[in-house]
């Protein structure tokens, strides 16, 4: 007998539907994506229990007949390609023919659909009906057709019911409603920001959640979506090459984020991630923000279709450029020129002196390899010396500042280093862990902030763990909150900025603790360690809502702490190092980065070879 066997049709359209459906924010995206090819000016979208129940996309796009509504079904059928040659010139948003095929395959599907200028039904003519053309409803369970009959419709609607019914193994690995809400709004978003002449409305669990009429420019999408205050933080630029074309919103280099949560790319209006083009991004931007801060930026490349390949993922979520370093160059010359030429008198490298007194600055060293030469020695003991020190010289320390965060302290044995806000946002983030030493005051004139809706919705299920942080919000509608008291040490930062960073913690919550990591503390205990969205690291905690609290806490700390252009004075320095002495892990920021290193004597003899 052989071992070998031909896969059942059934069998293979659910190994394809796992290529295509990943969790029912696929199906969503897939549906529209067939709906604006469709021609479609209106789609209107229906989710019920994050979409595990229900998915519904209507619209009133160009339809079908009845010989087409059931070749529609099939896998392979489409009518956006006819042979080899028009993949190399594709325009449309899907053209596979995989898409309705793969949703049949693993839920109970019913289409209604009808062609424009079909005649309205009998039975519509009946009752009134005269807008309702012939159409045909198409009801299929596991792939399977059961039933195909006429019925009065405009447009198109596919309504996508029990994903996953028949296959219990792929349901099970769903987050969250939540969480899949959130994929879902995030899916119909980043469509409705590149097709921007078409409305869009999304409903979940019968409460609209995005209601976005048809707008005139992208710029008036971006303002629906996110808020004029937002909007007005970021640069228009347009710049056109032989074969591309360039239209972005960039965000200013002082409006950047803790987390890549706005970022969007899309290439001939398709959503993409392509590291070639996110790194060409980064490269302009580095000279302007800090290196572990992320830029604000919409990006909306047009691209010759012939020069790139959007075949090469089962989702198509990605692209392959023919030629990806002219693309680079292309991009990073339009980001560069748009935000240094119009913003070269916002970075200045000349660093505040916070307080009176200046410490001495430094040279920076002339090889890099000098810092492999360094112990990797955290500080035991250096506190106690600069205590002593401290004793001396009663209105502060003498210290000489190197550059960035980072200052030098003698100490009787040796030398220690400090990174003056990674030992800031630890005495914060246990303040706000603790609610120790926090007091928190009305604001005078409470501000409003206006949220993406995903992330409105976020903050709004949890105003009571936001509340323990100082923080009192309130729903004002339609994507915006108000902010009615905040913690004192945060009086100066950005709030919208807060409450995203916020949101995005909020987010993760179920990510589970498959992406924790190890390190070392000083006292050669390990610490389990989680990375989040930004990449930072922070505590596991058993109870999710302790490790929330956590990375919630360590964010806060973060916009609460003394920047890279601050420079302490020697009295602020010797308070920041008193309060850190007091806290619990002194040796590391919420982040699991050092706060301080200790070279003793020793240590330098033997760097000098002594």
């Amino acid at each position: 007998m052989p071992k070998i066997n031909i896969l059942s049709i059934n069998l293979r359209n659910q190994i394809a539907a796992g290529e295509v459906v990943e969790r029912p924010a696929s199906v969503v995206k897939e549906l529209i994506e067939n709906s604006i090819d469709a021609g479609s000016y209106r789609i209107h979208i229906e989710i019920v229990r994050a979409g595990k129940k229900l998915i519904k996309v209507s619209d009133n796009g160009e339809g079908m007949d009845r010989e087409d509504a059931i070749l529609a079904v099939e896998r392979y059928a489409t009518s956006k390609i006819r042979e080899e040659r028009d993949l190399s010139t594709i325009s449309t948003m899907g053209f596979r023919g995989e898409a309705l095929s793969s949703i049949a395959a693993v839920s109970k599907m019913r289409m209604v659909t009808a062609l424009k200028d079909a005649r309205p039904s009998t039975d519509a003519m009946a009752l009134g009906q005269f807008h309702s053309m012939v159409g045909t409803c198409i009801e299929m369970i596991g792939g399977e057709i059961i039933a195909v009959k006429d019925c009065p419709s405009i447009g198109t609607s596919l309504e996508v019911r029990e994903l996953f019914f028949n296959t219990p193994a792929r349901r099970k690995f769903l987050k969250s409603d939540t969480t899949e809400n959130n994929h879902i709004i995030d899916v119909v978003t980043r469509e409705a920001l590149s097709h921007y002449a078409i409305a869009f409305i999304l409903q979940v669990d019968n409460d609209e959640i995005l209601n976005l009429p048809d707008a005139k420019t992208l710029k008036e999408r971006l303002v629906q979506i996110y808020g004029l205050e937002f909007v007005q933080e970021l640069i228009e630029t347009r710049a056109e090459s032989h074969h591309m074309v360039i239209w972005a919103f960039l965000g200013k280099p002082t409006n950047v984020r803790n987390n890549r949560s706005n970022q969007y790319l899309y290439i001939n209006r398709r959503p993409v991630r392509d590291q070639t083009i996110t790194h060409a991004v980064y490269k302009a931007y580095e000279e302007f923000i800090p290196r572990e801060k992320h830029p604000v930026y919409f990006i909306f490349l047009e691209v010759d279709p012939a020069k790139i390949d959007v075949n090469i993922h089962p989702t198509k979520r990605e692209v392959r450029f023919e030629d990806a370093r002219s693309v680079f160059n292309f991009v990073y010359q339009a980001v560069t020129s748009t935000v240094g030429n119009r913003l070269s008198g916002i970075h200045n490298k000349d660093r505040t002196i916070i307080g009176g007194s200046e410490g001495k600055r430094l040279g920076e060293p002339e090889s890099e390899n000098l810092i492999s030469t360094v112990p990797d020695r955290f500080a035991e003991g250096s506190l106690q010396q600069i205590s002593e020190t401290m004793s001396t010289y009663m209105e502060g320390i003498p210290f000489s500042y190197l550059g960035d965060t980072f200052v030098a302290i003698s100490a009787n044995n040796g030398l220690t280093l400090i990174d003056y806000h990674a030992a800031h946002e630890r005495i914060n983030y246990e303040r706000f862990l603790n609610r120790a030493n926090l007091s928190s005051n009305k604001l005078l004139f409470p501000q409003q902030v206006t949220l993406p809706i995903n992330e409105y919705k976020l903050i709004l299920e949890n105003t009571e763990l936001i509340d323990e942080f100082g923080m009192e919000v309130e729903d004002f509608g339609q994507g915006t909150l108000i902010i009615r008291s905040i913690p004192d040490i945060l009086k100066t930062a950005d709030l919208r900025i807060i409450m995203s960073d916020m949101a995005a913690s909020l987010a993760n919550r179920d990510l589970g603790n498959d992406r924790g990591s190890r390190i070392t503390a000083p006292d050669n205990k390990e610490l389990n360690v989680k990375l989040d969205t930004a990449e930072e690291i922070v505590p596991i905690a058993a109870d999710p809502l302790i490790a929330t609290r956590k990375i919630i806490a360590a964010k806060l700390a973060c916009h609460a702490s003394i920047r890279g252009k601050e420079i302490p004075d020697s009295a602020r320095l010797a308070s920041l190092i008193r309060d850190l002495d007091s806290t619990d892990y002194p040796d590391y920021c919420p982040h699991g980065r050092p706060t301080r290193i200790f070279i003793s004597v020793d240590d330098l003899r033997k760097m000098f070879k002594k």
